[in-house]
């Protein structure tokens, strides 16, 4: 028996591993290569997975540590700076696209009930996999990228009410109005509870566990907070996403919240994925060829009614057909949260059988499709929307207009691009900017400002802006990969071309400098140079010291700077990036009298910064230094090998033995 557990678990493993290979290669979501795994491995095809409750409670716990993720990632400020689109917008598509599929279920008939459900699993799309593939082709400050992110935002925040509404939907009919009462006043008594108890404890809570310093412990305590509110808002009669959510939200105001979500992503992913696992195993296939035209159907209503709903609230919210149609595009799948209340419906027996399955069917499809709609949303637009593709002929015929010669190109025009722009204008020298936000791009043109509206990672926009006559480029993007987007574009386009790039600090130096950057400036290492060129100053050095203090500086690339101590409050504290830490040496230190080449620390992959001696720090030291009682040793590497070498360098053999094993 155990045997045959065991199997199915490789099986699982080996599926699931082959297909995520295998559609990641197509650019296929993860999620559709476990789903495909609980289709082929499921009761109704090869049946070597059976459906037992157990897989399923196990299962749930992927949508328990999802909420959580959601509840990390809310964001009041982000909410009140869209909250037109986000409470307009959104808050009209999901009861909409309810109200919609209430009414055509009356007319199939079916009841109101499975309508409603219906309405609010077919109302999600996938945030996931929208702003993933918005962001990687730097659309999410576009207009149908705010339209799309703020409509995500609202089904996202909708899912927590759906989860209370479904299960009050499995009661009778005579009690339904006083269970829906009920479950909302125990959701409010229990969030404000929660958060009212939870946020002043919170805090200090989770720096009383880091203050530890022990790796384990800190995610042991993550796991208890997750799992200790979702336990609560369960006893409560609520569902364990509820209180997985409000645990995210608690966090969220933490300095913790991106250590937090670095751990607990592993259990989230694995538990997800056999979430969907388990939904690919309600896939019947047999029911889906008998029921081909009901999928069919399903499908064309979340492409086309849910497409046409988007659309039409987009123009009716002042934006173009063109937007409004791209906008209608990313949106037009089913989502992860969809499978989420379509597993909790079947779970209290909401939707018959010759309903799942169709639905199911089309929700699959939609998000097969989705990839490749969300790509081509601009192609798609341009050739349905007449007006859209001369609006976008006119942008490229008014950039060529520019007809500049030796010029040099901005990419992005915030404060920063604004700022080279100023120097380059007081210097004579012509510059055309592009920018993807409407608002800023037709309130410099309205001031004179030499910008336009466009993608710079377009070959069209950049042959437009005359990339080919241009005597330089400087990208201000403060996302490093849209900075490397473009810099393979231009590279590609004119390998000559001198570009200059920003960057927030010296940790993304080597990253962009291996995709072209002829110039990197990190931002944060260049104010903490001219904070220390003004102080040396003030303090009476002469500037021609100064100088040639800078110059050396940034010849050499920075390497003076390279590290940091982190605090206690240092925003992504604990992630893997590369810091300074320091190690005293007591009397009982495995490494005394031993030399640094002895040590050779470097194997663990951290660098001897310094060697601090009697009050005295001495940088680079040599290999042959030999350590005394008392030496504190600066290091720089990434948490994982500064902790160690902390302990080898204190203990020595139980690194040893850790190493060996």
């Amino acid at each position: 028996m155990q045997d045959h557990g065991l199997l199915t678990i490789i099986l699982l493993l080996a599926t699931g591993v082959l297909l995520v290979g295998f559609l990641r290669h197509l650019r296929l979501p993860a999620v559709f290569a476990y789903l495909l795994t609980g289709v082929i491995l499921g009761p109704h095809a090869l049946a070597v997975v059976p459906d037992l409750a157990s897989t399923r409670q196990l299962a749930a716990f992927g949508v328990v540590f999802l909420m959580f993720t959601i509840g990390l990632e809310f964001s009041l400020a982000q909410f009140l700076s869209m909250r037109r689109l986000v409470f307009g917008m959104g808050l009209a598509q999901v009861v909409l696209t309810s109200l919609v599929f209430v009414g055509i279920a009356l007319l199939i008939p079916l009841s109101w009930k499975t309508g409603v459900i219906l309405g609010g699993i077919l109302a999600m799309s996938s945030t996931a996999m929208v702003v993933r593939a918005l962001a990687e082709k730097m659309e999410i400050q576009t207009r149908h990228g705010r339209i799309a992110v703020s409509v995500l935002l609202f089904q996202d925040l909708a899912v927590v009410p759906l989860l209370i509404l479904i299960p009050a939907l499995a009661g009778s009919t005579d009690d339904l109005a006083d269970d829906l009462a009920m479950a909302g006043l125990k959701a409010v008594l229990v969030l404000l509870v929660l958060l009212v108890v939870g946020r002043p404890v919170m805090r200090p809570w989770f720096q009383l566990v880091a203050n530890r310093k022990s790796t384990e412990l800190f995610m042991l305590n993550v796991l208890l907070v997750t799992l200790g509110l979702a336990w609560i808002t369960e006893q409560a009669g609520l569902s364990l996403a509820l209180g997985a959510f409000v645990a995210g939200m608690l966090i969220s105001e933490t300095a913790y919240r991106y250590q937090v979500e670095a751990d607990i992503a592993p259990f989230r992913d694995i538990l997800l994925g056999l979430f969907f696992v388990t939904i690919g195993m309600l896939v019947d296939l047999p029911a889906w060829w008998a029921n081909l035209g009901w999928v069919i159907v399903v499908l064309a209503m979340i492409l086309l009614l849910k497409g046409a709903l988007v659309w039409g609230l987009a123009r009716l919210f002042g934006y173009e057909s063109g937007v409004a149609l791209r906008s209608a595009i990313v949106l037009a799948q089913a989502g992860e949260f969809g499978f989420v209340l379509l597993a909790l419906a079947n779970q209290y027996q909401l939707l018959p059988a010759h309903v799942l399955q169709p639905v199911l069917g089309g929700m699959l499809l939609s998000m097969m499709l989705a990839p490749v709609l969300v790509e081509r949303n601009g192609w798609l637009t341009r050739q349905m929307v007449g007006s859209y593709r001369h609006h976008r002929d006119q942008q490229l015929a008014d950039i060529r207009s520019a007809n500049l010669q030796a010029h040099v190109v901005l990419c992005g025009y915030g404060r920063v691009g604004q700022s080279v722009g100023r120097v380059l204008e007081e210097e004579g020298i012509p510059f055309v900017a592009l920018d993807l936000d409407p608002v800023r791009v037709r309130q410099a043109q309205s001031a004179g400002e030499s910008i336009f509206y466009g993608d710079a990672s377009r070959r069209d926009v950049l042959q437009a802006a005359g990339i080919f006559s241009a005597r330089a480029v400087v990208i201000t993007y403060a996302n490093v990969t849209s900075s490397q987007r473009v810099l393979s574009i231009i590279k590609e386009l004119r390998p000559d071309l001198p570009v200059v790039v920003r960057a927030h600090d010296d940790s993304q130096l080597e990253r962009l400098e291996a995709a072209g950057a002829d110039e990197v400036v990190p931002e944060v290492t260049e104010g903490a140079l001219m904070l220390a060129s003004q102080a040396l100053l003030l303090i009476g050095f002469p500037i021609s010291t100064v100088l040639r203090r800078v110059r050396r500086f940034r010849q050499e690339r920075y390497q003076f700077f390279r590290g940091a101590f982190w605090g206690s409050s240092e925003p992504g504290e604990d992630q893997g990036s590369a810091r300074l830490a320091s190690i005293a040496l007591g009397e009982t230190a495995f490494a005394l009298h031993l030399s640094l080449r002895e040590l050779n620390l470097t194997s663990f992959g951290v660098v001897v910064v310094a060697v601090r001696r009697h009050g005295i720090r001495g940088r680079e030291p040599s290999p042959d230094t030999v350590l005394q009682p008392g030496d504190v040793l600066v290091l720089f590497g990434t948490p994982a090998a500064l902790t160690q070498a902390e302990l080898y360098v204190l203990e020595g053999n139980i690194v040893q033995e850790a190493a060996a094993v």
